[in-house]
């Protein structure tokens, strides 16, 4: 919103008209973090959410074969990992210093954050009270620690051991868990879409990423549109995922088996699907 603010960045509509990108090539909900005051400045180049990295094997143990849709079967699976687990272990992770979770429950439950133009926050409303209502919930009744991320010398070693049983993170971490997990615990974990207020339908998620834009006062502004062109063909979408481990932007390129065979990358699909952005002012 800033570089919008500033004219620094230049219109797209005529150039993503021109190309066949549009709402129905991407994720909806990312692109429309692109979009200022009905006006396109950016196209999405790659994205992200958050989402649930969870135990599916002390789930199981639990009485639960995967993560439920809802806030209020979300709550009790909690309540029977928390029995599980103990005074000294905790169902979830959630850090006081992460504002993401908060954040994703909020918009899940509808509310705009901000309201007035922007520049109140919308804290007293009902749907946000809702969230923060759920949300402080689990720190009262000891589902969840009350420490921030600081306070856990390793994230990997306490979720392994069973520290916690649920965290809420990105796209990056599939690679670390992978890499940062035993062996014996490969098959244990998995990643599921954030339950909602009311269902998994409900369940939306914060909107990120990375977005490509054209500079307003380029002189090669078809120039760049070509490499933004480029950039965006679901083969070289797929080729940069490979690369990097950032998910793909476009919707065609989630086809590739890649993404498509491995089950913790496809929750990320499903939850792109239901995610919303963030309050758009200048920062």
């Amino acid at each position: 919103p800033e570089f919008a603010a500033l004219g620094a960045i230049e219109p797209l509509e005529r150039f993503c008209a021109r190309s066949g990108f549009d709402t129905t090539t991407c994720f909806a909900g990312v692109w429309d973090t692109n979009v200022i005051d009905g006006t396109l400045y950016g196209v999405p180049w790659y994205v992200d959410t958050r989402l649930v990295f969870y135990r599916s094997d002390l789930l199981a143990r639990a009485g639960y074969r995967e993560l439920p849709g809802s806030w209020n079967e979300w709550r009790r699976a909690m309540e029977a990992l928390k029995r599980q687990a103990g005074p000294n272990r905790f169902a979830i992770l959630l850090p006081a210093n992460e504002f993401a979770p908060l954040v994703a429950l909020a918009l899940a439950s509808g509310s705009p954050l901000l309201e007035a133009n922007g520049t109140r926050g919308a804290f007293s409303e009902p749907a946000f009270r809702r969230a923060l209502d759920f949300y402080a919930g689990i720190f009262r009744d000891r589902l969840a620690p009350p420490v921030t991320n600081n306070e856990i010398a390793n994230l990997y070693q306490e979720f392994a051991r069973g520290y916690f049983a649920m965290y809420i993170t990105g796209p990056w971490n599939l690679g670390e868990f992978a890499a940062r997990l035993p062996d014996s615990l490969q098959g244990a974990w998995a990643t599921a879409p954030l339950p909602g207020p009311t269902g998994p339908e409900s369940g939306y998620s914060l909107a990120g990423g990375s977005s490509l834009v054209l500079c307003h006062k380029s002189r090669r502004k078809e120039e760049a549109w070509k490499l933004v062109e480029f950039l965006l063909r679901p083969e070289q979408q797929v080729r940069f995922y490979r690369l990097s481990g950032d998910l793909p932007a476009r919707l065609e390129a989630w086809r590739d088996s890649a993404l498509g065979s491995d089950p913790r990358v496809r929750a990320f699909g499903e939850q792109l699907r239901r995610v919303r952005p963030t309050p758009k002012v200048p920062e």
